[in-house]
């Protein structure tokens, strides 16, 4: 029988494991059933946090850079670079991470570091920028970011207005014209998981502020502020998918800076090599903590299945928790999914062990898949 060729392209299991130590448990688990076993292993990321770690474990170089944080605060962000290609996670700078437990600044807090580090990118030669947006702790339309890019947003009395989404409310003047000129030369890949509109009941002050410590009254607030920035700026694109992505920093791409948007696994399997790694492969191995019905839309998991199934290549997926029916892993390309929660009920202690349930899940797999 010949040997078989897995590729683990598996997603982080947010809470316990990186997407690369995720890869590590995989292959230990299966080489303890079959030690011959071929393993190649491939992070991936959908654009969210965890982008730059699976870029840089594919071999891009991590650099760093100090800008502002959401708060104001300086923070330290990274990115990752290859060649002329910059992979730029907008959470690394703007995100919830960067926040203390249970402070949240659901009207002020700002993508004003965003900006500062795509500039960083630029000033590293970079051509194209895969700008992956997710986990943000922002709602302001991404103008901070356009701000630390050069754009200036007025109030009535030409004064700056205040930082965040809350901010945008006085927004008499938004002047572009200072826009950093080299962002016209550059190929901008907005990637997102996220197609929401900047606005509205599925927009991203509705759908994605609570997360973010909004009240009611702030999630109308902001909702207004955002319309009202749009409607300076440009509503035609508020509408576009990915517009409300990380809490509108989408609009802000699309509508000043000349990105595009595509699915964020999409571009990152293109970025990370996927496609020759899977024509290696006999079986595909991917995953992340909580299979649910979010996976089928966009997550990292959907878009490896996706891939493998065309290429005629068998999927099998890992998880801390399974919710999805047995019929709809089939209609995503999945075959059998192998959930921690089945070996240790208490999620408490399933994320605490997540390592060692893994490689105990990766074993019952190898004995499935690589022994029949």
């Amino acid at each position: 029988m010949e040997t078989a060729r897995v590729l683990v392209a598996a997603d982080k299991f947010k809470g316990s494991l990186t997407a690369v130590q995720v890869a590590e448990r995989v292959t230990a688990g299966l080489r303890r059933v079959v030690p011959e076993v071929r393993v190649e292993t491939l992070p991936v990321a959908d654009g969210g946090d965890g982008t730059v770690a699976a870029a840089v474990a594919a071999g891009f170089e991590r650099r760093e850079a100090r800008v502002t944080g959401p708060l104001g605060d300086p923070v330290t962000a990274a990115y990752a670079l290859r060649d002329t290609t910059a992979v730029v996670e907008m959470a690394e700078a703007s995100g919830l991470q960067h926040l203390p437990t249970g402070v949240f600044a659901p009207l002020t807090a700002t993508t004003y570091g965003s900006g500062e580090l795509l500039a960083a990118a630029l000033d590293a030669g970079a051509r194209t920028i895969v700008f992956g947006v997710g986990g943000s702790a922002t709602t302001d339309g991404g103008a901070g970011m356009l701000a630390a890019l050069g754009a200036r947003f007025l109030d009535a009395d030409g004064k700056p207005v205040g930082p965040g989404g809350g901010g945008l409310a006085a927004l008499a003047e938004a002047d572009l014209s200072g826009l950093d000129p080299r962002l016209a030369e550059v190929d901008l890949i907005l990637a997102s998981d996220v197609d929401n509109p900047l606005t509205g009941p599925k927009g991203a002050p509705e759908v994605y502020g609570r997360q973010k410590g909004a009240t009611e009254q702030d999630i109308a607030t902001l909702d207004a502020a955002l319309a009202h920035y749009a409607s300076v700026l440009g509503p035609d694109q508020a509408g576009l998918p990915g517009a409300g992505a990380a809490g509108g920093i989408g609009y802000g791409a699309l509508v000043a800076l000349g990105a595009r948007f595509r699915p964020g696994i999409e571009v990152m399997l293109d970025v990370l090599g996927f496609a020759p790694a899977l024509a290696r492969a006999t079986l595909v191995i991917t995953g992340e903590g909580s299979l649910d019905a979010q996976t089928l839309h966009g997550k990292a998991p959907a878009g490896v299945a996706s891939a493998a199934r065309a290429a005629g290549i068998e999927v099998v997926a890992v998880c801390g928790r399974l919710a999805l029916p047995p019929e709809a892993l089939t209609a995503a390309g999945i075959s059998r999914a192998y959930a921690l929660a089945d070996l240790e009920p208490d999620p408490a202690v399933s994320m605490a062990q997540a390592g060692p349930l893994l490689e105990r899940a990766s074993e019952a797999l190898a004995r499935d898949f690589l022994l029949r």
